[in-house]
């Protein structure tokens, strides 16, 4: 009953992606040209795009959809007609930085109310340890009025997609598998093996899944946060921080991490997951909230540091004017969620500095709607101080000749380079980098 794999590969099963984000999207293309897919989404806007082979995500050429067996759907009652459904919806923190599991909890739902005996449910959003079992299961159970493992099979299989990196991409990534059973782990083994030519890892239980994913993430944020901390304390020193990394990255067993603003989707809210799961447990994570909290406030670091800047330039603080070059949460990507660029340009804003923001990459509505910014269209000529926040593609080549153009003066004005990306280039502007 539960040889779920035959019939997707025979088609005569059909394979539902809920959520077409930066994850799913690509899962769910990937997995058209393999088998039938049902690609949902709550958005109609979105779903709309798609069908006309647009990623509202603008990771994926128009190409990526070609000879694909997808229907696109924002209709929870299409999901009747799949069998196995991957769940790849987003796992927030709430302004508490508490898991904000409503998207999960609506597509357990949606799910839930589909499922059929025999079907399959794998959930890829980053979770605890324990949510898909303790969570997700009772819902899909409630709204079926099935029984996992006897009437239904469940796994997790965690999102490792890196968006912007056209290198590490999908099919060419590890991915890890679990399943509730051993037959479930077989069938969604040998499901993803379909698309994934890197192969998978077969996790011994959902669980380990669950923390596989989590501690990825985890441990970035801890050694970016050591790295920031570095940086904040070799900055008092008058050293100037990635030298002292590329001197100490000469050594072969160095870790190479660099300091900057660490937001977005993943390792800026994954180990909020963990801690919330670990007090559970009666154990407070002192490592990673530490790293949470060095990390949470680089942003209004860079921001402080820019203005006693102006005030040693003699600048009145209230008639400046500064340029913010990027507001993604990283480099090449159009995703503004949880950018910490943000509070970069709020801590300007609260001492009266002026502030224009521009971004190749961003949407300017979905800026405004999120932080309330109005970006503009092309830099000026008239900034006390510009500021590259994202190393995006298009501003590597920048040099001090172009930012002196967007400088009110030419020769000692103010630029502030949070990655590092300038730093062998500016010899005459006022230049401070984390």
């Amino acid at each position: 009953m539960f040889n779920i794999y035959e019939k997707l590969i025979k088609k005569d099963a059909v394979l539902s992606v809920i959520g077409l984000g930066y994850v799913g999207l690509p899962i769910a293309l990937e997995f058209a040209r393999k088998v039938k897919v049902v690609g949902f989404d709550i958005r109609e806007d979105r779903v709309e795009m798609m069908r006309r082979h647009k990623d509202p995500n603008r990771e994926l050429q128009d190409e990526a959809f070609d000879g694909c067996d997808i229907t696109f759907t924002s209709n929870p009652e299409d999901l009747n007609q799949a069998h196995f459904h991957v769940v790849g919806v987003p796992t927030p923190i709430d302004n508490h930085n508490l898991p904000d599991l409503r998207p999960l909890i609506a597509a357990s739902t949606s799910v839930g109310k589909a499922l059929k005996q025999g079907d399959y449910v794998v959930f890829e959003s980053t979770v605890y340890p324990g949510c898909t079992e303790e969570d997700c299961i009772p819902i899909l159970e409630a709204h079926s009025g099935l029984k996992a493992g006897k009437d239904f099979k469940v796994g997790f299989s965690p999102e490792r997609i890196n968006p912007g990196d056209k290198v590490n991409t999908l099919t060419n990534i590890a991915k890890v598998v679990s399943g509730n059973d051993a037959e479930a782990l077989e069938n969604i083994a040998k499901t993803y093996e379909l698309i994934i030519t890197a192969g998978v890892h077969r996790a011994p239980d959902i669980k380990v899944a669950e923390a596989a994913k989590i501690i990825e993430n985890t441990q970035r944020d801890v050694n970016i946060a050591l790295m920031n901390e570095l940086s904040i304390i070799f900055n008092r020193m008058g050293i100037n921080t990635y030298d002292v990394l590329k001197a100490a990255g000469t050594k072969w067993n160095f870790l190479k991490f660099y300091p900057g603003l660490v937001g977005g989707h993943c390792i800026g809210v994954d180990p909020y997951y963990l801690v919330y799961k670990a007090k559970e447990f009666r154990y407070h994570p002192q490592v990673i909230n530490s790293g949470r909290f060095v990390n949470d406030s680089m942003g209004f670091y860079a921001a402080k540091q820019l203005v006693k800047k102006l005030i040693a330039a003699d600048k009145n603080i209230l008639r400046t004017k500064v340029l913010v070059m990027g507001v993604t949460f990283k480099e090449n990507v159009s995703d503004i969620r949880n950018s910490k660029v943000s509070d970069l340009i709020t801590e300007l804003q609260s001492y009266g500095v002026k502030v224009d923001i521009v971004d190749p990459y961003a949407d300017f509505e979905e800026v405004h709607q999120e932080y309330g910014f109005k970006m503009s269209g092309k830099p000026g000529n008239n900034y006390d101080a510009v500021v590259v926040a994202v190393n995006h593609e298009p501003y590597m080549e920048l040099t001090e000749a172009d930012f002196k153009k967007m400088l009110k003066d030419n020769d000692d004005g103010i630029l502030v380079d949070i990655k590092g990306i300038y730093r062998s280039k500016i010899h005459e502007l006022n230049y401070w980098s984390f």
